[in-house]
């Protein structure tokens, strides 16, 4: 089976949404089998909520069960290097990041590829990215980031945008891939740093 870029980024994004999941449950102290669960979730939540939006049929991870190795790598080495990785917390943050600029690429290339408009593929990016851990944090019981005060969703919409101006210039799709990734990375990192936040309510001064 040939692979190529696209395809190495999305067992990149499997991995770290996966380690996201396990991490975030076992730091809420889950068993190791709810920790599997969660990671499982992370890890297809938001792309299987976008193929059932698309019609696409059946979901991703039944058409391609290498997903489940992807995920039980991902959740391999959250628990064997949990008390190493859950002492820092921006490790986990960089998991999370790492995971929805992938997705957002991911969303985007395949609602482009059924043929659908560039608005609804940039809407069905973000869910990709976004939902998987919109679900965790509901089964984990806290509240989803991307109702909190972190700017969580709106980089990927940046770069989704990004992405698809670069797209239709006609660059190479790597670079354009690579682009997007690094700049939502950037984004989100850069609004941790400075405090930035949507919210109406919360005073950083």
């Amino acid at each position: 089976m040939d692979i190529n870029f696209v395809d190495y980024l999305d067992i990149i994004g499997t991995i770290v949404f996966a380690m996201s999941g396990a991490l975030a449950a076992l730091n809420n102290k889950f068993d190791y089998f709810g920790a599997l669960v969660i990671a499982f979730v992370t890890a297809t939540g938001g792309g299987t909520l976008r193929d059932l939006f698309l019609g696409a049929s059946p979901v991703f991870w039944i058409h391609s069960t290498e997903y489940f190795l992807y995920i039980f790598i991902g959740y391999l080495a959250a628990t064997v290097f949990q008390s190493t990785v859950l002492r820092f917390r921006k490790t986990m943050f960089l998991f999370d990041t790492i995971g929805i600029s992938v997705f957002t690429i991911i969303g985007l290339e395949k609602t482009l590829g059924l043929g659908f408009t560039p608005f609804i593929a940039l809407n069905m990016g973000v869910m990709s990215a976004v939902f998987g851990g919109v679900l965790r944090d509901v089964l984990s019981n806290v509240p989803p980031l991307i109702f909190r005060d972190e700017i969580y969703a709106i980089p990927c919409y940046i770069g989704g945008i990004v992405y698809l101006i670069l797209r239709s210039t006609g660059s190479p799709e790597e670079v354009n891939q690579l682009i997007t990734i690094f700049l939502i990375i950037l984004i989100r990192i850069i609004a941790i740093k400075r405090h930035w936040t949507v919210s109406p309510h919360v005073d950083r001064t």
